[in-house]
């Protein structure tokens, strides 16, 4: 494993990882809320209404997108030197700040196309990611040499 000090992106992969965890909480922290959570966070009304029938749907789509999020955050705090290195660790988090940025930038476009999309969840969701993306982005970039098998 290598020495988290001599790792220049090391702090910046371990805020990503402790964003990403973060955002796996309140994902989390839907399920427990419940119905108002999901629409609060904007996970739309269906899932709201799906939440308040007590269908599973909601919970097993939401317990997928937590175990996504810890998986980041277990490869971010990896490319940090915290956690054993994990398989594919420079292409995997390569690939997560890409799903980052883009998930970001993607409001660009659809609020272009589609204004009336835009409310303020879409706005400030998306600068969030966004920022979670740029922090992955500098942690791996600045990491990269020592990121290498």
């Amino acid at each position: 494993m290598p020495v988290v000090a001599a790792n220049p992106g090391s702090t910046w992969l371990l805020i990503g990882g402790g964003l990403s965890v973060a955002a796996a909480l309140l994902h989390i922290a839907c399920i427990f809320g419940g119905p108002d959570w999901y629409r609060f966070f904007g996970a739309g009304e269906g899932m709201a209404r799906a939440a308040a029938r007590g269908d599973w749907q909601p919970t097993i789509i939401t317990l997928f997108i937590t175990a996504i999020l810890l998986i980041w955050a277990a490869y971010a705090f990896a490319g940090a030197g915290t956690l054993p290195r994990l398989p594919l660790l420079r292409t995997g988090l390569v690939t997560i700040t890409a799903i980052y940025l883009l998930r970001g930038l993607i409001f660009v476009p659809l609020h272009l196309w589609r204004p009336q999309h835009s409310d303020s969840f879409a706005i400030w969701s998306s600068l969030i990611v966004f920022v979670y993306g740029t922090v992955y982005a500098v942690g791996t970039i600045k990491a990269w040499r020592y990121l290498a098998p």
